[in-house]
């Protein structure tokens, strides 16, 4: 297993797609989404109080959903306007806590990355290191922990700071075991949401005591 270090400055948590389709309510929803919510504002609020930036990403088309593409024949429940900008269930979940610091970014596809100007944000600020929470755990989390390897970020993908839902016959929780099993052998240092607290606390205290040296 990998181990990276934390370093608060150099670091971002980014929050994927807690819309609320997917928190609760939809299809799309993951079954444990509110309790999963529940732990990132934890782990947010850790993050802010380090001084760690905090990203909340949202999937979304056009209004007119005219940037679709391939998407709509994938998911047709898509194409009739689910995560369409404007509609309340693209909206960020109202139990989601968001400080007026906290970035707020909209995505056109999977990856946080993919066409938005993350890495911008990101690398203007020197930060090196992203933490990934959020839903989907094998869709969005993964592509944008996978995007973030390759563009040479450190990862910490938290196991159980993210949810999935059944697809066909195989299950969520088999679905998570095996997104974690993959990014936890080549793609991330897998934590829980109390072990990454433990670690920002600790990288605080160290900060501080170097600061003040």
């Amino acid at each position: 297993m990998v181990y990276f270090p934390l370093v608060p400055e150099r670091t971002a948590l980014v929050n994927v797609d807690m819309q609320n389709c997917f928190v609760h309510g939809s299809p799309f929803s993951a079954p444990d989404g509110l309790a999963v919510q529940d732990r990132i504002n934890r782990v947010a609020a850790a993050c802010r109080a380090a001084g760690i930036v905090v990203v909340h990403t949202s999937h979304v088309l056009r209004p007119d959903g005219s940037n679709i593409g391939v998407l709509g024949e994938i998911a047709p429940i898509v194409k009739k306007g689910i995560i369409n900008k404007g509609s309340e269930s693209a909206a960020l979940h109202q139990g989601l806590l968001i400080d007026p610091r906290d970035i707020l970014l909209e995505k056109p596809r999977f990856g946080a990355f993919h066409g938005t100007d993350l890495e911008l944000i990101l690398r203007s600020r020197g930060i090196d290191t992203i933490i990934v929470t959020g839903i989907a755990a094998n869709v969005c989390c993964e592509t944008t922990a996978r995007e973030a390897v390759v563009r040479d970020f450190r990862v910490f993908f938290l196991s159980d700071g993210i949810a999935t839902f059944d697809m066909g016959d195989v299950s969520a929780a088999e679905l998570k075991r095996a997104t974690c099993a993959t990014l936890g052998f080549l793609f991330a240092q897998l934590l829980t949401v109390d072990e990454m607290i433990r670690k920002i606390s600790a990288a605080s205290r160290t900060s501080a005591a170097l600061h003040a040296s």
